[in-house]
């Protein structure tokens, strides 16, 4: 039997990001190329462990605050580039 990653969609700021949480961004297909996080009002450090795990699964990261996380993600679909976003209100 095949074992399915158990993903909680329960990030309320950009402390609840973590590995499980960025799970769902792997499983997409087609792969995504690039996920741009908007952490909020302010862009927020996030943990390097969990950016390289991304690096090494061919995602690459942007983290940015909410607003301009939306403006990226926009741009990069209308370039017909393959990207997901994982926004937290401002």
């Amino acid at each position: 039997p095949h074992s399915v990653p158990t993903v909680s969609p329960q990030v309320g700021s950009y402390k609840d990001i973590s590995h499980e949480s960025l799970s769902l961004f792997r499983l997409l297909e087609p792969q995504i190329e690039i996920l741009v996080l908007g952490t909020g009002d302010r862009v927020e450090r996030l943990h390097p462990a969990m950016l390289k795990q991304m690096r090494e699964c061919g995602i690459a990261v942007e983290v940015q605050d909410t607003p301009n996380a939306c403006a990226t993600f926009n741009f990069l679909t209308s370039e017909r580039r393959v990207a997901a976003a994982g926004l937290i209100p401002p």
